[in-house]
């Protein structure tokens, strides 16, 4: 039984499906926005080898081919120079503006793909199939598609939206509990950020989700994609309310970037770390309880992710270093720090103007060198 949620934009409104078995439907589900009967599938090699053939198949069973670009998997396949490799071979297939490309693997996959699909032709039609915890509740709703580039994240995209998502929870069981635990930062971060209720669910039942206990599971999922979907309804490019889906991520994009986007620290669990230190930063900021900031860090904690910097294992950290990654933010403006900061648990807001001699402080103290 899978349950929809629409993704509120007018004419480009689109449906996210959650549930068990989606894989086997893909064909039927995908077949209305197909003209040409084919697909460019872009994946990674270690997605196409679990699922792929269950993909293939159901494509198959509804008359579509499906014409696979495998790329690595990581972070670093993000990259210009990964976008002009898929960009060429996409060319190589011919696709025309009636086609569509669908993204098949984690966030890495879903954001190139999806910025290829932007920038191909001029824009071509995609669908998003997740097959991370991370994509499903996070990245693959909303239409943000992006690169990385050596000078920050997802500093080079586009926002694009697809025509579809299909949220299948069938695939999370090839996960390992690294990566179930990265998905799940994002999935605390909607309780922390504006619903104090499923917050404290997820304290409450945190571990089943981790569990991958269906039911829980299901709800954490649909709970997450909900809040998303009614924010970018509201707010597509992220002039205002859609900049909380960030908390954390200042911190987070700048501790990614020092330790090179790898595998020493997933982008869920410099989340982790992120939301942590916005909460403590808050706190010494006089903005939030010190209460609800250790509350915070303390269910951060339970799902295993890393709260600290010193929890980064092998990654001394300089303060001026990691403030001078924060200027390049996408959300800094004209120089000035901008954070998603906390009054409370499931209250976040957009502070602008954040004094960067008062982060480096705040750094500081939280380890990194002066």
């Amino acid at each position: 039984m899978s349950r929809t949620i629409s993704v509120g934009l007018g004419d480009r409104a689109y449906d996210v499906l959650v549930g068990e078995g989606l894989l086997e439907q893909a064909g039927r589900l995908i077949a209305p926005f197909q003209k040409r009967g084919r697909t460019a599938v872009v994946s990674d090699e270690t997605v196409w080898g679990l699922h792929g053939a269950r993909l293939t198949a159901a494509l198959a069973a509804a008359g579509i081919e499906a014409l696979p670009v495998i790329v690595a998997p990581g972070e670093q396949t993000k990259s210009f120079a990964g976008l002009a490799d898929v960009t060429d071979r996409l060319l190589a297939l011919e696709l025309d503006r009636g086609d569509i490309v669908t993204a098949f693997g984690g966030g890495v996959v879903g954001d190139l793909a999806g910025f290829a699909a932007a920038v191909y032709k001029r824009g071509i039609d995609f669908v998003q199939i997740p097959t991370t915890l991370l994509a499903q509740v996070d990245s693959s709703v909303g239409g943000k598609t992006a690169i990385d580039t050596p000078r920050g994240k997802n500093l080079v995209g586009a926002f694009h939206q697809p025509r579809l998502v299909l949220a299948d929870l069938s695939v999370l069981a090839t996960l390992n509990a690294r990566e179930m635990r990265a998905g799940y930062a994002e999935v605390i971060k909607y309780g922390l950020l504006g619903d104090r209720a499923f917050f404290e669910w997820l304290e409450a039942n945190g571990a089943a989700v981790l569990a991958r206990e269906p039911s829980a599971l299901g709800h954490a999922v649909a709970r997450s994609i909900e809040m998303k979907a009614e924010i970018v309804a509201e707010d597509e490019k992220e002039q205002g309310r859609r900049a909380l889906l960030n908390l954390g991520h200042t911190f987070a994009h700048a501790l990614e970037a020092e330790t090179g986007y790898g595998d020493a620290l997933l982008h869920g669990e410099a989340v982790g770390v992120g939301m942590a230190l916005a909460f403590r930063f808050s706190a010494g900021q006089g903005l939030a309880s010190g209460q609800d900031a250790g509350r915070a860090g303390r269910a951060i904690a339970a799902s295993g992710l890393p709260t600290a910097l010193a929890d980064v294992a092998g990654h001394p950290f300089d303060a001026g270093r990691l403030v001078a990654h924060m200027a390049q933010d996408k959300k800094a403006e004209a120089g000035r720090l901008t954070f998603i900061l906390a009054r409370a648990l499931g209250d976040a807001f957009v502070a602008r103007d954040v004094d960067s001699g008062a982060v480096r402080q705040f750094l500081v103290a939280e380890g990194a060198a002066a």
